[in-house]
């Protein structure tokens, strides 16, 4: 299976598992009046929207090169990545001015056995979604799955907290409710703006890391051949990189046999570094007097 055809069938997972989950939550949280199930709903809602978004994202990520896309469509899953965190900012923000006024004014909702199932079916629904996803964002390093992935682990972890707000209920400790629902808007806000950097980075053409620049120059290193280099820049490309550089050899080389050089460091880096995913080499004359 594909990269894309990953991406595509976890994104389809999720917009139906969490079809499923914002309907028994809505439902729940309405008839028991609970504040912090029916934000829980309210997130599972926002997380269809993001579910569809990784979808269309992915798909025209997917598109190959053509007359008006030199480079292809990679960047089109950081466009949607941004637009998924904007979007999970803004309704965050309107369920955490709710949630702080039912901490000073608790909610008494009516306790039900019903909350306990509905929490227990989302932690299991959450945990396996955040397995999978994680493993397919690790396997392609892709970001808009990733997004997805950040968001199903939130989902489990607020859920359990969610599960002790309703416990505490029995015992008539109702500002807990009201609580867990702020921590819920605060880590979705959190989690957003993190996604929102890292899209924001690569859309704005952020060089790429120290580290695979490293093992760029290693391999450049390897090559007794060149002489010096210079004018390294890196353009990000999706969720890979293309890098220029000018090397410079002997001046008393050919112009074949220079080129020939240049052409094989070409094809060498983007074999050894897979964060490269084209390689353009200038070669530029090396005079003897000339300091590396």
């Amino acid at each position: 299976m594909s990269r894309y055809e990953k991406v595509k069938v976890a994104s389809i997972l999720g917009i139906i598992l969490n079809f499923f989950l914002c309907l028994i939550k809505g439902f729940i949280g309405i008839i028991s009046g609970s504040q912090s199930m029916l934000a829980d709903a309210f997130n599972s809602g926002g997380d269809i929207f993001t579910s569809l978004i990784t979808y269309v994202g992915n798909k025209i990520a997917s598109k190959p090169i053509d007359d008006d896309h030199d480079l292809g469509h990679g960047k089109a899953e950081y466009i949607y990545a941004l637009l998924i965190s904007v979007i999970m900012i803004i309704a965050s923000f309107k369920i955490l001015i709710d949630s702080i006024k039912c901490i000073f004014i608790p909610n008494h909702y009516q306790f039900s056995w019903w909350l306990i199932i509905v929490c227990l079916i989302t932690i299991i629904i959450k945990l396996s979604l955040f397995l999978y996803t994680n493993k397919i964002s690790k396997e392609e390093n892709n970001l808009l799955i990733k997004a997805v992935s950040i968001d199903h682990r939130n989902d489990a972890v607020i859920t359990t907290l969610n599960l002790f707000a309703i416990i505490l209920t029995i015992f008539n400790i109702y500002f807990f409710d009201g609580l867990v629902a702020s921590f819920i808007s605060l880590w979705i806000i959190w989690t957003s703006f993190n996604i929102f950097k890292e899209s924001y980075d690569v859309l704005m053409d952020k060089s790429i890391g120290n580290i695979t620049k490293e093992k760029v120059y290693e391999i450049v290193k390897s090559h007794k051949e060149i002489k010096k280099t210079n004018h390294f820049n890196s353009t990000p490309i999706g969720y890979k990189y293309q890098i220029s550089l000018t090397i410079f050899v002997d001046g008393n080389l050919s112009t074949y046999e220079s080129h020939k050089i240049a052409d094989n460091l070409e094809k060498e880096i983007i074999k050894k570094v897979p964060e490269i995913y084209l390689a353009v080499i200038h070669v530029n004359p090396w005079e003897k007097n000339e300091r590396h």
